[in-house]
Order: structure tokens, then sequence, then C-alpha cells
């Protein structure tokens, strides 16, 4: 099920946290869902991590985009550690995020 952006298009990012997409269901017609990644990642001392949350709140130039030849989701950003000047940070969303007849969902890391 994860993998999602391989069955979505118009992937987007608004707001800085909330990923957008036409997901496509079960019968191949696409469905504008959308899901609050606040709500799943993290910020750790600089770093993203899945079953956190908040990490907007952390975080500055926040960007998405489908990246490289294996068309990869990644989400980066500059976070803030606890100590220090913020770290570039990046997180491969097709790692947890599915599509779920044509319903963006997160998948816990096994």
């Amino acid at each position: 099920m994860v993998n999602f952006h391989e069955s979505s298009s118009d992937i987007r990012l608004e707001d800085g946290h909330i990923l957008v997409a036409m997901c496509n269901d079960a019968d191949g017609e696409p469905q504008e869902s959308q899901l609050d990644l606040d709500y799943y990642i993290g910020n750790n001392d600089g770093a993203f991590y899945w079953g956190g949350e908040s990490f907007s709140g952390s975080a500055s130039d926040i960007s998405f985009d489908i990246e490289g030849d294996d068309s990869v989701p990644v989400l980066r950003a500059w976070l803030n550690p606890v100590d220090g000047d913020p770290v570039e940070a990046n997180i491969n969303l097709a790692e947890c995020i599915g599509n779920d007849n044509g319903t963006l969902v997160y998948v816990p890391p096994q």
C-alpha cells in the first residue's frame, strides 16, 4: 500500500505540512485526498522521524518534490536541533505514506 506516488498525480504540499494528491481508487478513478504530515512526522534533534508529530513547528524552508530517476517523493526542510543552527533534512514519503482506494494513509514502519 505504500508508494502512494505510483498511483497518484498532482502531488503537492500545502501550508508546509499537508500532502495533497489525486489518488486513483480501485476503479482507477482519481480522488482528491489530503494528509496532514504533522500527525505522523516529527523532528528529532534536526532529523525527520516517522511516528513523531508537528515537525513543521520547528522547520523552515519546507519543500516537496518528486526526485531522481526513481521518482522518489521527498520532503525537505531545515530543522531546528536541540542546540545549534538549523540542519538540512529530508525524508522519503513513500516509506510510510500509501494510497488506500483513493485516500492517502499513513502506514506505520514495520
